[in-house]
């Protein structure tokens, strides 16, 4: 399968990952700056090795996913991978050039170019038409330690109705594609959890197309991990299809949590929501999301914001949020984005002391009031449970600092 886009095809001269040729033709070379303009390529060798230059890695520890920037095969049963659904699920191995496969996927950067590679036969999770899933498709990843690649694709047919959570724990260093294709009428939710142990690195790219009146709701928590890069790239392409993106990341002492989001309004009479929340506590505790909305030309009554959210608990750790937004076309009905990040409200805290509840509960409950946003629009209750129990545990290392 030949990339039509790819970095190689950019221009004659020297590759340089994430630019392209200035139209003068002299060979030299200026940064990417549009989301939509980025390059892409199936092929690894088509990008170098990122220095944390370019500007889709340049708030990113780059050292730390260097395992990941090596095309070579990791040793099998690093993940231990276990699948429950409902009866019905359709799974079948998609070899390269075997459709879906493909159909939506397109790396734009090493890591995920390299698990395309690596992933010589992905793991194909399909909903059938018309089917209504009561219960969620739970795929439980646990790493055992050492190089892990994974290709997999998520397809809900014509008019199904499905939840998909892929929950992640162990450690690994994780190079993970994710591909999502939502027909006309269907409505998923992709649900990804990371609460790897502290030492593991994880690096994710989903990518995914939307019809016809569709609805994908995707969101993305992530607790555990080292370094822990999950980056939802989503196209409205059918008429009245909507996309609801949400991300919910708790970052502990020396952590790095990021999200790069890309939504893309293709179609007409499209929708998108999105926002990300994130608490950080400790020393050198830090989140990135940066966030990427494309209005295009032919998105006509498009609807569309998004926003993120950042509370921080304790002076050493850093937010960075950086919100885009693109418009080809003057016909949509609304369009913004925001972004804020701050401590403690002391009006808030204020005001429950003030009812005689001590500091610390006060300030329990003002965490709490602030992620539950983001739990609760999971609607499993199982998983839901669980992650209240996972901020009460975060609250805990805080209050016994």
């Amino acid at each position: 399968m030949s990339p039509v886009n790819s970095i190689d095809a950019v221009t004659s001269a020297p590759t340089v990952p994430g630019a392209k040729g200035h139209t003068d033709g002299a060979g030299a070379f200026v940064p990417v700056q549009t989301r939509s303009e980025r390059p892409w390529s199936l092929d690894p060798t088509a990008f170098e090795a990122p220095t944390g230059r370019e500007v889709n890695w340049k708030h990113t520890p780059i050292a730390q996913l260097k395992p990941l920037f090596t095309d070579e095969a990791g040793p099998h049963g690093v993940i231990e991978v276990g699948v429950t659904g409902p009866e019905g699920l359709v799974q079948k191995r998609l070899p390269v050039g075997v459709a879906p496969r493909g159909e939506v996927f397109r790396p734009e950067d090493l890591p995920s170019a390299i698990a395309w590679k690596q992933e010589t036969e992905a793991p194909l999770l399909r909903i059938p038409a018309g089917a209504e899933y009561s219960e969620p498709v739970v795929v439980s990843l646990k790493g055992t330690g050492g190089l892990a690649h994974a290709h997999v694709v998520v397809e809900a047919e014509a008019n199904s109705h499905a939840t998909v959570v892929f929950h992640h724990t162990g450690t690994a260093h994780h190079a993970q594609n994710v591909e999502i294709i939502v027909r006309d009428g269907a409505h998923l939710e992709v649900v990804t959890v990371q609460r790897w142990d502290d030492d593991a690195v994880h690096a994710s790219s989903h990518q995914a197309r939307v019809g016809r009146d569709a609805t994908l709701r995707h969101i993305v928590v992530s607790f555990g991990g080292g370094v822990v890069r999950v980056n939802p790239s989503v196209e409205l392409a059918g008429t009245g299809s909507r996309a609801e993106l949400y991300g919910l990341s708790y970052s502990d002492a020396g952590q790095h949590l990021e999200s790069q989001v890309y939504l893309h309004h293709k179609g007409a009479e499209t929708s998108g929501d999105v926002l990300y929340k994130s608490a950080l506590q400790g020393a050198a505790a830090r989140t990135v999301w940066i966030g990427d909305v494309l209005i295009g030309a032919d998105a006509v009554a498009t609807d569309s914001y998004e926003a993120n959210r950042n509370l921080v608990l304790t002076e050493g750790a850093r937010a960075e949020s950086i919100p885009n937004l693109e418009i080809e076309t003057g016909d949509i009905r609304g369009a913004g984005h925001a972004s804020a990040t701050g401590r403690f409200d002391d009006e808030q805290l204020f005001y429950l002391q003030a009812r005689g509840i001590p500091e610390d509960e006060a300030r329990r409950l003002v965490v709490l009031g602030f992620l539950a946003e983001i739990v609760q629009k999971i609607g499993v209750e199982d998983l839901e449970a669980e992650l209240f129990a996972a901020i009460e545990e975060e609250l805990a290392k805080e209050a016994g600092r």
